[in-house]
């Protein structure tokens, strides 16, 4: 998974925004197909959500160095 985040630290900030929104429809998506059984991989929903929070773990990194 470290190759993951160190993929996302060489994008840029505008990559990593379409990104973000991209994983969160995909969230959206998944939870409703688990409202309505239809979900094939219930784990992709777990991958989806740490995806999201290494983004915004790497937005916060980003606007906290910009500040210093």
């Amino acid at each position: 998974m470290m190759a993951k985040f160190e993929d996302m630290r060489v994008k840029s900030d505008d990559q990593l925004q379409a990104d973000l929104a991209e994983l969160k429809r995909e969230a959206f998506n998944l939870r409703f197909q688990a409202a309505t059984n239809q979900l094939e991989r219930p784990a992709r929903i777990r991958e989806v959500r740490r995806d999201i929070a290494r983004i915004k773990t790497l937005q916060t990194e980003r606007s906290q160095s910009a500040k210093a």
